[in-house]
């Protein structure tokens, strides 16, 4: 095994109030793993979750050598909390899954083998296949945001919400997440350069707890779709983005603009024309959006040339568990 690894796989579960799932968790975390001849680390992060699972943890973590759990200050969300588990990872390779039992950790192993076996594969995202979510709340919304994802990205995967994912670390170390970009993984790894296949994995109904997920996340992944699909497309040229838009508003607006400056000359009155209002705003939003490419240019290649900043805060572990 390389050197700069202390493990072979690093399992990395965001928690928020998974209490109650916890234990069966990490007891089948550990019965999946053990076995398989594998040396791991599972990493929770409790994302400031408001029920008693910080306590749960530490006193698994007391009892359990190979848990290692972090705890976020607050309720950042599933992505820094993601991010927070990717920063500490020491393992070879990555893996990802939700804490509410419904991935399988049995699947694990194998897709720690696929990606043994496959040297050209870089991250493999599971797919449930045999989805066992009530189809009217979760099913059919989820359909039919993988196809348009799938359609505006470019990646073509079938079921962009599973969890259950596994990486290289090499590719994790490459990207980061901010916002709520978790459900975009594979459109990041992609922009990074990986390699991506698709495996379906079990799938088990939640039995305990409630979901997390509300209405309000369509229009959220609406919005990040869009950034998606800049940042596919224009990351490392903003200036083609919003100079075209720009270009294409300054044009029209400056022949506008001429076209009234000659009528003035010949001594018409323009001032109470309309097309003098849409002339003049033409020019203005027109310089502006070919600002703020210019402005993305610059930006750009501080992007290439990161502090690294956290976007989360941790704190101490719970000792008050016994």
């Amino acid at each position: 095994m390389n050197d700069q690894y202390a493990c072979d796989v690093s399992i990395v579960i965001p928690v928020y109030n998974e209490q109650e799932n916890l234990p069966d968790l990490v007891a089948r975390v550990g019965e999946a793993m053990l076995p398989s001849g594998f040396r791991f680390e599972l990493i929770c992060v409790d994302d400031g979750s408001r029920d008693d699972s910080a306590r749960v943890l530490a006193k698994l973590a007391a009892q359990t050598p190979w848990l290692q759990p972090r705890y976020l200050m607050r309720n950042y969300g599933q992505t820094a909390a993601l991010q927070a588990g990717f920063d500490a990872v020491q393992g070879r390779y990555t893996v990802t899954l939700d804490g509410d039992l419904q991935n399988d950790p049995l699947d694990i192993p194998q897709l720690i083998r696929t990606l043994e076996e496959r040297s050209d594969i870089n991250m493999i995202s599971g797919w449930r296949k045999a989805r066992q979510d009530a189809a009217i709340n979760r099913k059919i919304p989820s359909m039919i945001a993988n196809r348009l994802i799938a359609s505006v990205t470019g990646v073509r995967l079938n079921d962009y919400g599973c969890a259950l994912k596994a990486y290289r670390t090499e590719l994790i170390r490459r990207i980061r997440l901010y916002g709520e970009l978790h459900r975009f993984i594979p459109v990041l790894a992609f922009e990074a350069g990986a390699k991506i296949i698709e495996v379906p994995v079990r799938h088990h109904a939640r039995t305990r707890g409630v979901s997390k997920y509300g209405i309000d996340r369509t229009f959220r992944v609406i919005l990040d779709l869009l950034l998606m699909k800049f940042m596919l497309r224009y990351l490392h040229r903003p200036l083609h983005a919003f100079g075209g838009i720009g270009l294409w508003m300054l044009l029209p607006g400056l022949g506008t603009c001429g076209y009234l400056a000659l009528l003035k000359l010949g001594g018409e009155s323009i001032g109470g024309r309309p097309l003098l209002l849409l002339g003049a705003l033409l020019v203005l939003m027109g310089t502006q959006l070919i600002a703020i490419g210019l402005l993305g240019e610059i930006l750009i290649r501080i992007y290439h040339e990161p502090e690294g900043r956290e976007q989360y805060r941790l704190r101490p572990p719970p000792t008050d568990f016994q």
